[in-house]
């Protein structure tokens, strides 16, 4: 598939978990008691043109993998605890690790190269900032002159909004953010993000608080942007049904960890982690009858993992050795990697 642009090794990032005064630990108030892996070894690749799928349950580290990329958390409580994030711009040029770049070198990065469109607009929007305004700041702190002339900006931040495919790009230049509909808020969103032409887009369950309509329009909005901008995305969801319509290639999380890999098609097709049966499974269909069946019990607590394989304990088919230690991610077809000892049968 060529050269990728964006590599994560082995990506880990721990949370510090303080304690509380009064504990049977004995240990003081505000003193760490435990430390969640909340990503714990990821490794994936986005290439050029390409859409990559990170999928799972809530609480599996999705959101944290990706403010992590562009080391977005505060530190402490996150502690970037391993790995590498590799960016390649140009093909015969050196990657970069950003976890290394100085300060300013990120933030010049932030926002021009790579792009973040957050969950929930109306709290990652200011509240109190006209949206022509927050478009336009992106386009002219990343802007390659000095002082992009008002005019200019103006003309470039309307030319977005209705690229975005909001029909009174004037109105929505002077509202602000509350004064819009969920589903404009969220093309304000992907206009700020799209504003400097980046190379790669992070989009972080970017339709979860919209209704079926308006989330079926901005899909099929970024898959036309993609197209018209050569994009590189990164789609974070928990909706396989999302993931089947956009995406090239996805990885499934489960507690910190990929447990499945591969092509889309190679996926629906033929998945072979438990988990992702599950995952599958649960998806309404119309041609069964059928109940919906449901992955027994619960994520095990993040600061007290079982030893061994993490999904054990929901496991249809555990085995003893599945209790023991944890499976190391295999080959099981061109392209589709799979951790689990099933594959050993």
């Amino acid at each position: 598939m060529g050269t990728a642009l964006l590599e994560v090794k082995n990506l880990a990032v721990h949370f510090q978990i303080p304690g509380t005064a009064g504990e049977t630990t004995g240990i003081a108030g505000g003193e760490p008691t435990g430390v969640i892996k909340a990503v714990d070894g990821v490794s994936f690749q986005v290439f050029p043109g390409e859409t990559f799928g990170l999928v799972g349950e809530s609480g599996c580290g999705k959101s944290v993998t990706a403010l992590s990329l562009l080391k977005l958390l505060p530190t402490p409580p996150a502690v970037l605890a391993g790995g590498e994030v590799i960016y390649r711009p140009e093909k015969k040029q050196p990657g970069k690790d950003l976890w290394q770049l100085p300060h300013g070198d990120l933030i010049k990065l932030r926002g021009r190269e790579i792009s973040l469109i957050f969950q929930e607009p109306m709290t990652s929007l200011n509240p109190v900032m006209k949206i022509g305004r927050q478009i336009g700041e992106a386009l002219r702190i990343h802007s390659p002159e000095k002082a992009l002339p008002a005019k200019e900006l103006r003309r470039q931040v309307l030319e977005m909004l209705a690229r975005v495919g909001i029909h009174q790009p004037e109105r929505a230049y002077e509202a602000y953010p509350h004064e819009l509909s969920g589903g404009m808020r969220q093309r304000a969103m992907i206009a700020m993000a799209l504003i400097c032409r980046p190379k790669l887009v992070i989009a972080d369950e970017p339709t979860t608080a919209l209704d079926v309509t308006i989330q079926a329009q901005i899909l099929e909005l970024l898959k036309e942007l993609q197209v018209s901008y050569n994009l590189s995305l990164l789609l974070i969801t928990h909706n396989l049904g999302i993931i089947a319509e956009t995406a090239h290639r996805v990885a499934v999380m489960y507690m910190g960890r990929i447990v499945e890999l591969a092509p889309v098609k190679e996926l629906f097709h033929n998945p072979l982690h438990p988990y992702t049966l599950g995952l599958l499974a649960s998806i309404p269909r119309l041609d069964r009858e059928e109940e919906l069946r449901a992955i027994p019990g619960m994520i095990p607590d993040p600061l007290r993992l079982p030893a061994g394989c993490h999904f054990a304990p929901r496991c249809p088919r555990v085995m003893e050795v599945c209790h023991k230690e944890y499976p190391v991610s295999r080959e099981a077809a061109p392209g589709h990697t799979v951790a689990c000892w099933l594959q050993d049968k």
